[in-house]
């Protein structure tokens, strides 16, 4: 490996002789072959046993941590000296960017090197998901395992709590940590634990603390919340100082800030800001813990340091959230306040000190790139990612980066070329003049909307100013791109569907459960549309013989958020039917409900309907994933019209943790025999 090490440093040393604030200009081809011959003798001369093999790599990853949770990116109330060292001696990013504004799909993008929608993970994933990252995917743990690395994340996984799923399928080693975010669990916003009803979080199992594939303990309270930290710190500090002789990645995606905000007592109560801001300083302790163990390995000028956020401030929270300042809102969007996060890179002796780029860069840069610097191969599948070794090195050349797409939960939200982002009409969750909560409670969002906006980031970073008007030309490229992006991997809002999207993993194979009838392929008449997320494949989705599962993300059922349902099937002529049959889907936890009652109705003309069957039903608590038929027999006579309505819950019930929230209807299919 040492002629890929020379081959790294010769190329940063190509970029430092080309940079104008060194003063120096080769201009004569002679007197640059000799530098450069002078450098490569000390650089040969220096290397020892340690460079013979390719670099360290640790990616530090933040839960919910704000642009503006960092000193050098102008933190308030609390310090990070260690940060801020890093930044002093590595580079600093001002225009970094996350995949999606939430965890779990994130977390896929970051170790895959594509966006999430790519992967087929959105949002967050909980302990009644049935999916998980897929592992035929192919992790940076796993691409970096074929060139000798030992492999190791302490921290939140959340890619997939199942078995198949975990760390050690993925290309992990080693595994010590969460399975999925620290609030999925039965404990409730004042850190009492729930009995049973009353709260989404009573829905939740115990929160397990996972080694390897197996769980070791229950983490129960706050004070068990209080340790993460410091306990991922131990674990990840023992596996550099047992590694130290071989390369090594190791993933450290810490729970925190992530709500419920816990801090052990060496930083409780010591900073200006309060919990939060312990939060972030024992997680900054964590960083110089990971720094003193490499330099007391020897191991500072062999190791590339990363350190992220997964995405923006959870700004309900209040004084539990951080700052995004000055960017637009926060998680759970992908104004800039959501997408662009704070990220420092250190490897000394490679990366320039002190350097800050505004270079376009991505989390999903960070696999090409580490797997070019190693000299290992890339995925088999496509991948979204970039190279960004010149950006870390130095170089004045054109960015590799121009172009990115802002996606959220399957939504292509915006696209970016350059400075200039084009925002698409959409629905948004928003923070703006909401009250936020306190001390561990949230605040309520606000939902607003936003029409066809473009912003020039280079001069307006906070997304006030619409300026599509003055750009007419800027608007129609961007457009172009948008389409690529949709015919790629698809978009919910315009109903596309993308060409090279790959499916999750599957706790069970997808189940496609095709059933023949006679209302096949027939038109279908809606009262009420359903829900752009929840479209069952589009208009005929009820009558396309194919059912749906447990799972109401698997496809197959048409969602209606807070409305009755009302369809009509016009066979086409009058037929003699025996049955009708209607399924709907009851998932509680997702605020999905059975109808309080079921009509079916028919028709000979379409004028005139009778009600042949009425059902009523009664909703009661249930925790299960669950499907019901409703089914009539009909009398001797041809029929031409069928009528299905379904009346709603309307709001989730009061004992529900959703209470006055939309209950939503999901059905699949209008089977007519």
């Amino acid at each position: 490996m040492r002629g890929r090490t020379l081959q790294n440093r010769l190329y940063q040393l190509r970029f430092y002789f080309t940079k104008s604030e060194i003063g120096i200009k080769i201009r004569s081809s002679s007197w640059f072959y000799c530098l450069l011959l002078f450098q490569v003798i000390v650089v040969f001369t220096s290397c020892n046993s340690l460079y013979e093999r390719p670099p360290n790599i640790i990616i530090i990853f933040t839960d919910d941590q704000g642009y503006a949770d960092v000193g050098k990116y102008g933190a308030k109330g609390f310090k990070t000296p260690n940060l801020d060292r890093m930044a002093e001696e590595g580079i600093r990013f001002t225009d970094f960017h996350v995949s999606q504004a939430v965890c779990s799909a994130s977390r896929a993008s970051l170790l895959t090197g594509c966006y999430s929608e790519r992967v087929s993970i959105q949002g967050a994933l909980h302990s009644r998901t049935r999916i998980g990252l897929n592992p035929d995917e192919e992790t940076i743990a796993d691409v970096l395992k074929k060139k000798g690395y030992a492999t190791g994340i302490f921290g939140k996984w959340h890619l997939g709590h199942h078995e198949k799923f975990l760390p050690l399928q993925q290309g992990f080693d080693e595994f010590f940590g969460l399975p999925y975010s620290n609030d999925m669990w039965p404990v409730g916003f004042d850190g009492k634990p729930l009995d049973g009803i009353g709260s989404i979080k009573s829905y939740y199992p115990q929160l397990a603390l996972i080694e390897g594939n197996e769980k070791i303990e229950d983490v129960r309270t706050l004070e068990d919340q209080s340790r993460l930290t410091t306990r991922y710190t131990e674990r990840a500090v023992n596996f550099i100082n047992k590694n130290k002789d071989k390369p090594f990645f190791l993933y450290l995606p810490h729970s925190m800030p992530h709500v419920p905000l816990a801090v052990s007592d060496k930083f409780k109560g010591k900073s200006e800001q309060g919990l939060y801001g312990d939060v972030i300083m024992e997680i900054d302790w964590s960083v110089g813990q990971i720094l003193r163990a490499l330099k007391n390995n020897g191991l500072d000028e062999n190791t590339l340091v990363i350190f992220t956020s997964d995405n923006g401030p959870w700004l309900n929270f209040g004084n539990h959230a951080g700052s995004a300042f000055p960017l637009r809102e926060g998680k759970g969007t992908m104004w800039e306040g959501g997408a662009r996060v704070p990220c420092i890179m250190r490897w000394i002796g490679t990366i320039h000190p002190g350097t800050v780029t505004d270079k376009l860069a991505a989390t999903i840069d960070i696999l090409p790139t580490v797997a070019s610097i190693a000299s290992a191969p890339l995925p088999k599948n496509k991948i979204d990612g970039l190279d960004i070794q010149s950006i870390l090195y130095g170089s004045d050349q054109k960015t590799p980066r121009n172009e990115y797409y802002y996606y959220y939960g399957a939504e292509l939200i915006a696209v970016r070329s350059g400075q200039w982002k084009l925002c698409f009409p959409h629905t948004y969750r928003s923070y703006k003049g909401m009250e936020p909560g306190q001390d561990g409670f949230p605040g309520k969002y606000g939902r607003d909307t936003t029409e066809l906006a473009l912003y020039d980031l280079q001069n307006d970073i906070s997304e006030t100013t619409n300026v599509i008007n003055h750009h007419p030309e800027i608007v129609n490229i961007l457009k172009a791109l948008g389409e690529k992006a949709r015919s790629e991997l698809g978009d919910r809002l315009t109903e596309s569907q993308g060409s090279e999207v790959r499916p999750p993993g599957r706790l069970t194979p997808a189940r496609t459960l095709q059933v023949a009838h006679k209302a096949i392929g027939k038109k279908v008449s809606l009262a009420t549309t359903f829900h752009r997320k929840y479209t069952g494949g589009g208009t005929h989705a009820l009558t396309n013989g194919i059912k749906g599962s447990e799972d109401y993300t698997d496809g197959n059922w048409q969602g209606f958020e807070g409305n009755d349902f009302e369809a009509t099937v016009d066979l086409g002529s009058s037929i003699k039917l025996k049955e009708i049959k209607a399924s709907f889907l009851q998932d509680q936890v997702a605020w999905i409900f059975y109808p309080v009652s079921v009509d079916i109705l028919t028709s000979s003309a379409g004028d005139e309907y009778n009600i042949i069957k009425k059902f009523n039903n009664q909703t009661k608590q249930s925790l299960e994933q669950e499907i019901k038929v409703f089914a009539t027999t009909l009398p001797d006579e041809k029929i031409r019209f069928i009528k299905i309505k379904a009346k709603s819950q309307g709001e989730c019930p009061s004992w529900h943790p959703g209470d006055g929230g939309p209950a939503w209807i999901f059905i699949d299919e209008i089977v007519v025999q």
